[in-house]
């Protein structure tokens, strides 16, 4: 009976997949983040025909040499896979597989909600009706940001990114301009012409024409040597003063550093990030700010999305030990 590992409580659908499909899995006990050396000492214990791993989870070549050569495939649940070392894989032979797709609405509604929340000052509001300090209607309390007619900056037009300018089109009449390594000529005729029959999604060659024209700018590109600090001190002065960056990527796309002092300084009016640069560490200066709303990596959170995740996490394994082409095959 072929054995698979889980690093991690997963949703019980994904599991009764594997179970279903008569395979032996073991869970991790622990319930928490393993370390590289408790994960190496598990998969070197158990003998596994496939690890199930999540994107807390790093995989390199010492993890690989551990899992032996009985070891076919790491399903990785998550969209991204930074956190394994692909090249490893391929010299080991060992398949990776990826989550796509089933969590793109999920994580769109999360990045509205965040471009909502910070714009019109949403957290801070809890906080300061929290703290007794509603006495009445104000005039000038808490003044935000109007969202409709503005104008939409998306890097990275990928499913997420793409979803995120739909609902800022059709939604909230916005336009959108967008960077990707590619045109999407497509995209851009279905969204349209605005009232004044100029198109409501733009091309823009650079990421620096996104960042200097947008009043929101949210970031969808994946983590690669050339992405880490894509969003640095140099291209956030270049925002905007009233514009707000947004985060539901990966969190060393953004520096971090660069991005508290230039919320302090007043560079750009706010910030809402989902990620973080040193997960699950915050940059300290980050939450002593009013101006820059914080969620804990909860994009895909939902109970309908993570299960998705885990079941399709599930059928590349599934797939991959019963001799087939997983369907999100990376390697």
């Amino acid at each position: 009976m072929p054995k698979v590992f889980v690093t991690r409580k997963v949703a019980q659908a994904g599991i009764d997949k594997l179970s279903g499909a008569g395979y032996e899995v073991e869970i991790n006990p622990q319930d928490k983040v393993l370390s590289k050396e408790e994960l190496i000492y598990y998969l070197r214990e158990g003998k596994y025909d496939a690890v199930f791993c999540l994107l807390t989870d790093k995989i390199d070549k010492e993890v690989f040499e551990a899992a032996g050569p009985q070891c076919k495939i790491f399903g990785n649940m998550a969209v991204g896979f930074d956190n394994i070392d692909v090249p490893s894989a391929k010299e080991k032979k060992i398949m990776v597989t990826n989550t796509p797709g089933v969590l793109t609405d999920t994580v769109a509604e999360h990045t509205f909600a965040l471009i909502l929340s910070i714009a019109r000052r949403i957290s801070e509001g809890d906080r300061f009706a929290r703290a007794g300090k509603y006495h009445g209607w104000e005039p000038m309390m808490l003044l935000g940001a109007d969202i409709s007619k503005k104008t939409l900056g998306i890097v990275g037009l990928g499913r997420i990114g793409s979803r995120v300018a739909h609902h800022a089109v059709k939604g909230f009449e916005m336009n959108v301009l967008y960077y990707d390594v590619k045109r999407n000529e497509e995209f851009e005729k279905e969204s349209g012409v605005d009232s004044a029959g100029s198109p409501q999604a733009k091309f823009c060659a650079t990421v620096e024409e996104v960042l200097k024209n947008a009043d929101f700018v949210s970031i969808h590109v994946p983590l690669m040597p050339e992405t880490q600090h894509l969003i640095n001190a140099e291209r956030l002065k270049m925002m905007k003063k009233t514009a707000y960056l947004v985060n539901t990527s990966r969190g060393p796309i953004v520096d971090e550093k660069a991005l508290a002092e230039a919320l302090k300084a007043g560079v750009i009016r706010g910030a809402a990030i989902d990620v973080f640069e040193h997960e699950p560490a915050i940059e300290p200066e980050l939450l002593k700010l009013e101006n820059v709303i914080m969620t804990p990596h909860i994009a895909s959170a939902t109970e309908e999305t993570r299960a998705k995740m885990a079941e399709l996490a599930a059928d590349n394994i599934i797939a991959a030990l019963s001799g087939q082409k997983p369907p999100n095959l990376l390697i």
